[in-house]
């Protein structure tokens, strides 16, 4: 079974856990995860699902496409130009990719 592991700013921890491939984004709406927004509904056209890949899982992100990275230059918290990326842009459960642990920003608007 994949796995998505949200750590928040405060310390808290949630792990998610998918039955079927899933993008970050969704599975934290569907979940009710707080600070994950998602208010395009997965176009990369508003960076309010922001995420920070924490660095083991680096290597196994497909590469960040053209919308994904301007999407990225206008993110409310700070980008961190190793481990940013966009939530809906991600699939977890599919490619490879079969867990993930991400760092959520301090704020998404």
């Amino acid at each position: 079974m994949s796995t998505i592991t949200f750590h928040q700013p405060d310390g808290a921890t949630q792990v998610l856990e998918l039955e079927k491939p899933e993008r970050i984004m969704q599975a934290a709406l569907k979940n009710s995860v707080p600070g994950i927004v998602g208010e395009c509904g997965g176009q990369a056209m508003c960076a309010t699902c922001h995420v920070y890949v924490r660095e083991d899982y680096l290597d196994a992100l497909p590469e960040i496409g053209d919308d994904e990275e301007e999407m990225l230059e206008v993110t409310a918290s700070e980008r961190d130009p190793q481990r940013s990326r966009l939530g809906c842009q991600i699939e977890v459960g599919a490619n490879g990719l079969e867990s993930i642990e991400v760092d959520v920003p301090e704020e998404q608007v």
